[in-house]
Formats: structure tokens, sequence, C-alpha cells
């Protein structure tokens, strides 16, 4: 089982990108199965979100929080915490969106696509790093993802920078 944890801050999107993922991940059909849920405390704008997303060949049954990710996708830099690195698995993980350099992190400007697309949040971007970093998902069924799940004026210029953002992974 693949597990992935994102941690933004509410109006972020982690948990938008979260669904996103699992969406992309069963795409094809045909024995892959994702679970995407959040975990927050008092619900307002600013507040630590924590999303999990889950992806197996099997029916994901399990839907406690993860505690050893494959990969920590962060979405607010001061959500980072050198301790964060006790919840990866082996050969794991963790990316974030900064301009910072963090030591033992892939570090990428997520703000700097989101301001091109004008996109109000890295969400898209940070799962188009994710999908060229780990090959998990493709792009195509990250493209897929968004088309089923958000709403039409915003998918283009989404699927524009989940693009850019996996075509500057790959690199």
């Amino acid at each position: 089982m693949k597990e992935i944890i994102w941690l933004g801050r509410g109006g972020q999107g982690a948990f938008t990108a979260a669904k996103l993922l699992g969406a992309a991940y069963t795409a094809e059909g045909g024995g892959k199965y994702a679970l995407a849920f959040p975990s927050f405390g008092p619900e307002r704008r600013g507040a630590p979100v924590r999303a999990f997303t889950k992806l197996d060949t099997k029916p994901v049954v399990d839907r406690s929080q993860t505690e050893k990710a494959d990969y920590i996708v962060i979405l607010d830099d001061t959500l980072y915490s050198p301790q964060l690195r006790g919840l990866l698995k082996s050969g794991g993980s963790i990316l974030v969106n900064s301009k910072a350099d963090i030591e033992g992190a892939v570090v990428f400007d997520a703000e700097k696509i989101a301001s091109e697309f004008r996109l109000p949040t890295a969400n898209t971007i940070m799962l188009g790093l994710l999908a060229g970093i780990s090959g998990i998902i493709t792009t195509e069924d990250a493209e897929d993802a968004v088309r089923g799940y958000m709403p039409e004026k915003i998918q283009e210029r989404n699927i524009n920078a989940i693009l850019k953002a996996a075509g500057e992974a790959i690199r």
C-alpha cells in the first residue's frame, strides 16, 4: 500500500489534493483502490489540516491515520518540522512548497506556478510535483481527476499547472 500525508492550512486544498490523487489513481479502474480522508481540529480558514490518501491494488479498508508514509506533501512550509521524517517509510520523501532550502526535503516553489496560472492555492501544483517525482499517477490520470471533480471554470488552469509542475519535477 502507498500512503501519502498531506499537510496544509484550512482553505489551501489539502483534502482536495488527497481526493484528486485517489481519483487519479483509480481512473483506469481494474484493481486499483483508493481512500482519501481529512483530519482537522476546529474548522476555520488557516488552521492546520492533515489529509491522507491510501492507494492499493486491493480494497482499502483501514481508515486510520497514516503512521508511516511513502510521501508527505506540505502545502505550507510553516508546517514543516524535522520530526516529520519519523513518519516516513524507508525510502520515503517529504515534498515542501517553499522558496527556502530545507534539509532532507524536496523543495519546490509551487507559489510561482500558482501565480502564473492565477490559482489561489498550490494544491494541484504539489499534486503535479508528486506525479512527476513518484510515478504513482500519470499526468493524464491527474487531468481526468481534475475534470471529474473540479468546477469547469478552473479545470484548464489547474491541469496546466499540474503539467508544468510534473514537467519540472521530471527534469
